[in-house]
């Protein structure tokens, strides 16, 4: 029988492990809404707060491919090297025969020099100025850059107190070959010239994290790790050939060295889409390695420089005199080498001679400044100007190059009695070769001016496609002013002075040759020039624009300086291309009337 007084312990005890089971279940029921119910949370909140490790997850950068899909630039993985101090010591390794052995810091040290390229002696200090600054140290930077062979390498030499980290590099696969355009990125990744820069919003990609807790022995905690992807940049497709691009940049380096000139360019553009498919000049840089070469070879002067066209405006002009039906092919003036014309403007030929009764199309053959200016006189000069700015002089093409140059046309209001006439001729004006060359595929494409383009489109990591809006076609001039001034132009090629060197077996061309003088400091230098010479073929159904360019060269120093640079670079474009030879003949044109 119990008894009360018996009860009331038993009573109190079963109370008391109520209560104490009560607890326990409000602690399990708590730990259980922490660690799984609301895990996700609570972790998300701490990494949220900086509580836990990160690491970055890098986005590889887009590859900048040529328009055959031929990698200009592209991204590789690369290792800094770094060692803990507090632990570098002698290593324990497994001999050959089985048995552990032990190997003294000095030959690590030596074995590490081996692979990244430094001494055992650089190793050791590297250490050993990291524990005189800190005894405790934990960290000292060993190399950085290192390839996946090298990373490879060290990571087989089994040393634990040797660690790498892993990070994105850019790489040039074909060095110089477009690196003007293509420009470079600085070690840090970012973009700082051409293309790169003005491109990095389709190339660049975007990092990602891996956020986790980590236990006491460094162990990832099950559970803690998130994770947001990198995304990769986009593939940017250039309208450059590269192959082209390679054997111009040669040819261009040739030529500028055998004529001693200061800097030359060749450009190619597919007449018919307004294209770039070559932009070669010489000097230039690798991208692989900047350093090498001088601040002011690290772009493009193709499309950053400017020079005086000379007489290739001629063509210009002559189309200007023809579509404003102020004249055409064999129309007349009496031009001697050298006159005063009624407004006090003095112009002279390259050559003295007499009154001559020229064509149109022989003050081109003969490149008479005074013949063009007589003809230019027919036609207003607000009418020449606006011809000059549909023609795209003294604007940017638009191809989306940084920092390109405008060049310069200045307004009617600012021409004086001098200027009205020069300008027929290439002088008192500005130009990029870029307007030039665009202003050519005009007149090779029946008068319509297709703007430039050097980016064909940019892919994204998704596989989304974004082209480049070029703009819309200009009708320059009327198809029958263009095909009269391409006759004109092709008749320079077969008539004038330079026939034999521009001419290419089996093929019809047509160009025009500038010889403009150098200005420096508000004066012009004397006995220098910058030398042009520009054409088209086939001419009687034009493909593609060629002009080539040459900077104060002191081996020749007029434009047929560049005439072996030409009839090789056009040889190499219409081979390139595969364009068929001409089945037909030029129509001769008279010089004289």
């Amino acid at each position: 029988m119990t008894t009360r007084s018996t009860r009331s312990p038993r009573r109190r005890t079963v109370v008391a492990l109520a209560v104490v089971l009560a607890v326990l279940l409000v602690f399990v029921v708590r730990l259980v809404d922490i660690q799984v119910v609301s895990a996700r949370e609570h972790v998300d909140d701490s990494l949220a707060m900086g509580i836990g490790a990160s690491t970055t997850l890098y986005g590889t950068r887009g590859s900048i491919v040529d328009t055959n899909g031929q990698t200009l630039a592209g991204s590789i993985l690369q290792y800094d090297a770094e060692l803990d101090p507090s632990n570098v010591g002698p290593i324990t390794r497994t001999g050959a025969d089985g048995e552990k052995v032990e190997v003294d810091w000095p030959t690590v040290a030596a074995q590490i020099g081996a692979i990244t390229g430094q001494s055992a002696e650089d190793v050791q200090k590297i250490v050993a100025d990291a524990l005189e600054a800190n005894p405790d140290s934990q960290y000292a930077e060993l190399i950085k850059g290192l390839s996946t062979e090298k990373y490879r390498a060290l990571a087989d030499l089994g040393i634990p107190f040797l660690h790498m980290k892993q990070h994105p590099a850019r790489t040039y696969p074909d060095g110089a070959v477009a690196g003007n355009l293509v420009g470079f990125v600085g070690a840090d990744g970012q973009p700082l010239e051409g293309l790169e820069s003005a491109q990095d919003s389709c190339l660049a990609a975007t990092d990602g994290t891996r956020s986790y807790h980590r236990g006491k022995d460094g162990v990832v905690i099950p559970g803690t790790e998130r994770l947001t992807p990198a995304v990769d940049g986009g593939t940017l497709e250039l309208t450059i050939d590269r192959d082209l691009q390679w054997y111009l940049q040669q040819l261009i380096a040739e030529q500028t060295q055998n004529q001693g000139a200061q800097h030359g360019q060749i450009m190619v553009v597919e007449a018919k889409t307004g294209k770039i498919r070559a932009a070669a000049e010489y000097p230039t840089v690798d991208p692989n390695n900047v350093s090498a070469s001088a601040d002011g070879d690290r772009s493009s002067r193709i499309f950053r420089g400017t020079f005086e066209p000379g007489s290739t405006f001629k063509g210009l002009t002559a189309a200007m005199v023809v579509d404003s039906g102020a004249a055409g092919a064999t129309s007349t003036v009496v031009a001697s080498g050298r006159e005063t014309f009624p407004n006090g403007a003095r112009v002279a030929d390259a050559i003295g001679h007499g009154a001559t009764t020229y064509t149109l199309a022989g003050v081109l053959i003969d490149s008479s400044n005074v013949g063009i200016s007589k003809f230019a006189e027919m036609v207003p000069a607000e009418t020449r100007y606006d011809y000059l700015q549909r023609f795209g002089i003294g604007e940017v093409s638009g191809v989306g190059f940084p920092g390109e140059a405008t060049g310069i046309l200045r307004p009617v209001s600012e021409w004086d009695n001098q200027t009205f006439y020069n300008t027929a001729f290439g002088q008192g004006v500005a130009t990029t070769l870029p307007q030039l060359v665009g202003a050519y595929q005009a007149i090779a494409n029946d008068g319509t001016k297709i703007p430039l383009s050097l980016i064909e489109s940019c892919t994204r990591a998704d596989g989304t496609v974004e082209t480049t809006d070029t703009g819309e076609p200009t009708q320059v001039v009327s198809a029958e002013s263009a095909e009269q001034v391409q006759q004109m132009l092709e008749n320079v090629f077969v008539q004038g002075g330079l026939s034999k060197a521009v001419a290419i077996d089996g093929y019809r061309l047509g160009g025009k040759t500038g010889t403009g003088e150098v200005a420096e400091n508000g004066r012009y230098k004397s006995g220098v020039y910058f030398t042009t010479l520009i054409g088209f073929a086939p001419a009687d159904d034009p493909e593609y624009v060629v002009a080539v360019t040459l900077d104060q060269p002191t081996g020749v120093r007029s434009s047929a300086a560049n005439a072996a640079g030409f009839q090789q670079a056009m040889t190499q474009v219409l081979k390139t291309f595969r364009v068929m030879p001409s089945d037909s003949q030029p129509v001769l044109l008279p010089k004289t009337g």
